[in-house]
């Protein structure tokens, strides 16, 4: 009680026993790194020592499930909702784009008195009404589209002839030509940020590397790490996590340098499955990234918080979706009308307390999207899957045709054994579980019919404050 009452007495909320309320938050999230690429999940060439230090003094979520791409991902995570239901069905296309309807985290954060700042990959809409800053973060320092140097027809694309080196990067509405490497220039932004912010109430810091999303553009250095020890391009993508390691490890030092660790939760998650890394380990996973399998969703998730949140695994069923009201309910912040309509997901915080929290059992829906703009409807079948925590059915039929698959994953996590035969009560169950959501989504897919404009923003931005040609980049 003395305790108690000395933090209300000091303005500190208890969120619950002995957690206190209004940390300052980092969350990491890598570009198609897989849950099999770090040396602490088993991956036998791979060293990912801060990382591994990460995941040793964190709490693990361990069947922890995002989408089986990028933007979908994202929506899911700052909306606390199914990618679907933000009208993200896509990367490109004007699919990616985060519907307006929509109320963010960091909008959420910015009500409960965080500062917010984003660094790196946004991939939510390049137009100017679906940027950043109006969606919740004060401080942008992003590139366009999905990827360093990309370009689509219509509204997703970078600053034209942009590298991983070099970059020219938006800041607060600006480009800015940096020097170095893309993922220690964003790592350099936000430590900047984070050392001008702290000290001035919380902050909310969304760091998501561009690496080591393709193309495998890498530093000589890193790459030398794993030349001769894997093939050439395995070596390349090694080296691209190899830095974004190096760059933890930098900036768990400086937290300590700052002595605001434990004062700050880190959250370090992956995006969608694995891509190159899984030629050499997948933790005994099936499928990849653009797939329903579990090796096409499963992703790390660690949340580490010095002196307050005791490290071990929790493997209950969990998602992108419990992002958000997890961090709202942390920050202490309001979420009533609609954005607690909004909310699908639920609150981690009872297993972040305790290993062995009561967690409902509940049912998950993945679908690739990816179909061709404006046949939604036919697609309804498309690499897509349902899941429990026991259960996994899965469609993946070449011609988008219904061919259930059931996998018991309690027993069978690499999904080598279909039971859909056997158990066809428990495909009967799953199936309807999962025409129900479909048809409830068919409302939301805000995008299907978007008019592209004629050239995207970031060209049409960049072209006026540099004129033409593109300044050179490496």
């Amino acid at each position: 009680m003395k305790t108690l009452l000395l933090l209300l007495l000091s303005g500190l909320t208890v969120i619950g026993s002995e957690m206190p309320a209004k940390p300052n938050i980092i969350f990491i999230l890598t570009d198609d790194q897989g849950y099999g690429d770090i040396s602490a999940h088993g991956n036998p060439i791979l060293k990912t020592p801060n990382l591994d230090r990460l995941h040793r003094e964190s709490v693990r979520f361990t069947d922890f499930h995002v989408s089986p791409t990028c933007a979908p991902t994202r929506s899911a995570l700052l909306t606390g909702r199914h990618e679907f239901r933000n009208g993200v069905t896509h990367t490109i296309q004007e699919r990616e784009r985060l519907t307006l309807d929509a109320i963010t985290l960091p909008q959420v954060l910015q009500g409960a008195g965080y500062k917010t700042g984003i660094f790196g990959k946004w991939h939510l809409g390049d137009e100017p009404v679906y940027q950043p800053e109006k969606r919740g973060f004060d401080e942008v320092f992003i590139h366009g589209a999905g990827g360093i140097g990309q370009s689509y027809a219509g509204s997703c694309g970078d600053a034209p002839g942009n590298k991983y080196f070099d970059p020219a990067i938006l800041h607060n509405g600006t480009f800015e030509k940096t020097q170095g490497y893309c993922t220690d220039v964003f790592f350099n932004q936000a430590l900047g940020w984070i050392e001008k912010t702290k000290g001035r109430g919380p902050f909310y810091c969304h760091l998501a590397t561009n690496a080591p999303h393709a193309p495998l553009d890498v530093r000589p250095e890193d790459e030398a790490r794993y030349t001769g020890k894997v093939p050439a391009p395995v070596a390349k993508f090694f080296g691209m996590i190899s830095n974004i390691d190096d760059n933890v490890g930098r900036l768990l030092a400086k937290l300590e340098e700052w002595g605001i660790e434990k004062n700050t939760l880190v959250i370090f998650m992956n995006d969608n499955g694995g891509t190159e890394g899984v030629k050499i380990w997948n933790a005994g996973m099936r499928g990849s990234k653009v797939t329903p399998w579990l090796g096409g969703t499963r992703a790390s998730c660690f949340w580490c918080w010095p002196g307050v949140l005791t490290p071990g695994d929790r493997p209950q069923l969990t998602a992108h979706i419990d992002f958000f009201p997890t961090l709202a309910e942390l920050a202490g912040a309001k979420v009533d009308g609609k954005a607690a309509v909004q909310i699908e997901g639920r609150t981690l915080l009872p297993l972040l307390r305790d290993p062995a929290a009561a967690w409902q059992d509940r049912t998950l829906f993945t679908h690739v999207g990816r179909w061709q703009t404006g046949h939604a409807a036919d697609a309804k079948y498309d690499d897509c899957s349902v899941r429990t925590p026991r259960w996994h059915l899965v469609n993946v039929h070449p011609e988008g045709k219904k061919a259930w698959q059931l996998f018991d994953v309690s027993v069978d996590p690499g999904e080598k054994v279909d039971l859909a035969a056997a158990h066809s009560e428990v495909v009967r169950e799953m199936e309807a579980a999962y025409d129900v959501w479909w048809e409830s989504v068919q409302p939301q897919l805000v995008n299907e019919a978007a008019v592209p404009p004629k050239e995207n923003s970031f060209a049409i931005k960049f072209r006026e404050q540099f004129g033409s040609p593109a300044p050179s980049q490496k």
